[in-house]
């Protein structure tokens, strides 16, 4: 597993980690619509991309034309 998988799934982990403490500890609840569910959404997308290497945004971004690699 490369060093960009791994980041990716640390990451979204954390990501949905945070929010599941915050939830449970009573800060935000999670039970109703909220902008948290997109932060949720982009947690879980960046896990599982690290496992299966199918991210929609490196879709999105092929198609606008955007070349891999640094660019600096």
């Amino acid at each position: 597993m490369s060093v960009e998988h791994l980041v990716r799934i640390i990451a979204g982990f954390f990501i949905m980690l945070s929010l599941a403490l915050a939830h449970f500890s009573g800060s935000v609840d999670m039970t109703h619509l909220s902008w948290l569910w997109f932060t949720a959404f982009v947690g879980f997308n960046l896990f599982q991309s690290g496992f299966t290497r199918f991210c929609p945004m490196d879709i999105m971004l092929k198609k606008a034309g955007v070349r891999p690699g640094c660019g600096l």
